[in-house]
Order: C-alpha cells, then structure tokens, then sequence
C-alpha cells in the first residue's frame, strides 16, 4: 500500500518584498530545511508571489492576489485544500478557516509595546489579527527569549506553545581585510523605533560619518536624516551589506524595542564592534561581546567600541558562532513533525 508523504506549506509571501528581517528568516529557513525535510518524511512547498526566489528543493506555488485581506480569508485556504497540505505555516497571521493544522511565526509584539512608533495601519491591523493567530496556532515560533515573555504576558499563551528559533548567520557575514573602518554604521527600516537619529548624532559628536542601510519606511525621518548628513543606502543585496559591515568602525544598534536585532549578530559575524543599548532582544543575541550603553550615551560608547577594538571583534566572532541557520531549521523541522504526528 502506497503511504503519502505529508505536505507542509509555507507561506513565503514575503520574497522579493524587501521586508528586511522577516524575508531574511523566510528565505534562510527555506534555504536549510531541504537537506533536513527528506529523512524526516516531509514534502515542503513554498507559496510566493516570486516563485524565482524559492530555493532549490522547496517546491514553488505561484500565489498573484492583489490584496493581503483576500490572500488569507480566501485564497491561502483554497490553496491548502486543494494541495492536500498537512501542514501550513505563516508569519504572523493565519489564513481563515484552515483545512489543516497551522504554524504561525511572530517575530516581535512591537505594534504593542510601543505603538506610539508604529506606522498607522500597523498599529490598527496588526493588534487585532496577530493574537487571534497566536491563540489559533497548533504552535508558536519566536526567535527570542524576550518575544517569548511578551507573548505569554501580553496573550497569556502557555510557555509550552512556545518554541523559540532563534535566527543564524548568513554564511556571507565573515571577517574580510580592505575595508575602512571610517564610518558608523546602522542597519534597518528607517523607522522611528530604530532611533537612527540618536545614533547619527553620537557619530556626528565622535567626527565619523553614518551610515544607513534599509528600506525607507518612514518618509519625514529619512528626509531629515540625509538633511543632517547621514548616508541612507535603502534596501541593499546581503552582499552588498556584509560589505558594508566589514567597512565600519562599529555597528551602533539604538532601538527603543526589539524582537530579536538580527544586525548585531551580523556585524559580530562580520568582525565588526557593536555598540547597542540595554533593550532586552539585544542584550539577548549580544551576551557579552558588545558595548551597551544607555540612548544618551551612544557617543561613549562609539568611543568605547574604537579603545577596544580587537577584544570586541574577537568576543563578537565567538558569539555569532552559537547561531546558525540550520539550527533554526532543525528546530522549525521539528515542530512541524510534532504537530503533524498529533
């Protein structure tokens, strides 16, 4: 009797989208998971508006729907019936009236900690799907101990719902001769909860250029960042990126709230200071190997990140060596057997 191979569906909507962090953890997991998915007696199918960008191993299902609303109350659903999947999992909203068991990936509760430096549509939208999603989910990945607390503070999820995955490090984020090492760097939307002006003025007080790389989320803040003198970048390939980190004098990392700070784990994989403030993620993925000061104290700790050089990049290598992107998949994998076995 011919057995069928369970299907798991991911929802890869995200590709191609410059959607920073959340394409990052997409398209790295999808990179991974193949090598994993044969011995576990998984089939994995990738569901995208940019099918070109799945990577080899993943099947690729072409999903053209113009609104996000209709993707999810309709046409996610639809195509999971008529697939057979077993098992579907997205980022942070879960397709109505699922045929089959759901996994959802919430990165951070941002929208709730600090809605006060949100974009609006985020702060009406993402408060009223994200916790029905999170109390619908056979499980819940989240890539940090820190999420993990405000998902069940601020949902009262049982920890045991929980699986945290922490991210990795693209294998093109290493150590490299040539660069500079004459400019500040920042990397992120441009958004105000990354707090890039507080880093450009510590650059500006220790005499080094900054540096932006990111898509320019909000508009009046990118315009007043280039009128004040920083360099934006916008939306760079990892290439491009893991370039420019091994170019800086340091990465300063200044935001009022993260889920996990995927920059200051690069940067330490790249060779490169970091200077970041005491926010709970970071102080997370960092563990002792940057230099943490308060908002107001950036400037010092520039100045601290150039005096100690080499003990922080040394400290930082290490460090980066614990994540890994095939870590994350195991345990995504994992979880998905889990919750299909159920």
């Amino acid at each position: 009797m011919r057995v069928s191979v369970p299907l798991v569906v991911i929802d890869a909507d995200v590709l191609g989208r410059r959607r920073t962090g959340d394409e990052t953890y997409v398209l790295n997991v999808l990179r991974e998971l193949p090598a994993l998915a044969g011995a576990a007696g998984l089939r994995l199918a990738a569901v995208t508006r940019a099918p070109e960008l799945v990577p080899p191993g993943i099947e690729a299902i072409r999903l053209d729907v113009p609104s996000q609303e209709l993707r999810m109350a309709w046409a996610l659903p639809r195509l999971l019936r008529r697939s057979g999947a077993s098992l579907v999992h997205t980022q942070y909203a879960l397709p109505l009236r699922s045929p089959c068991p759901a996994v959802v990936t919430i990165h951070d509760l941002s929208f709730e900690r600090r809605p006060e430096l949100m974009r609006r549509r985020d702060r009406l939208v993402f408060p009223r799907i994200v916790p029905r999603s999170a109390r619908r989910a056979a499980r819940v990945l989240t890539v940090s101990e820190r999420s993990k607390r405000d998902l069940v503070e601020l949902y009262g999820l049982a920890p045991a719902a929980i699986v945290v995955t922490p991210n990795g490090v693209d294998p093109a984020f290493r150590p490299g001769s040539g660069g500079t090492r004459d400019y500040v760097l920042s990397v992120g939307a441009i958004q105000a909860r990354k707090n890039q002006l507080a880093a450009l003025e510590a650059a500006q007080e220790v005499g080094l250029p900054f540096v932006v790389v990111g898509p320019e989320k909000d508009a009046a803040l990118a315009r007043e960042l280039r009128e004040r003198g920083a360099t934006l970048r916008g939306y760079v390939t990892v290439e491009e990126l893991a370039a420019l980190y091994r170019g800086a004098a340091c990465l300063v990392q200044a935001s009022s709230y993260e889920g996990f700070g995927l920059p200051v784990l690069e940067a330490m994989a790249s060779g490169t200071p970091v200077v970041t403030v005491p926010d709970p993620a970071l102080l997370e993925v960092a563990g002792g190997a940057a230099v943490v000061v308060e908002g107001g104290a950036l400037a010092g700790g520039i100045r601290q990140a150039l005096a100690d050089h080499d003990r922080l990049v040394a400290a930082g290598l290490e460090r980066a060596r614990a994540y890994s992107w095939t870590a994350t998949a195991e345990r995504t994998l994992a979880v998905y057997r889990e919750v299909i076995g159920r």
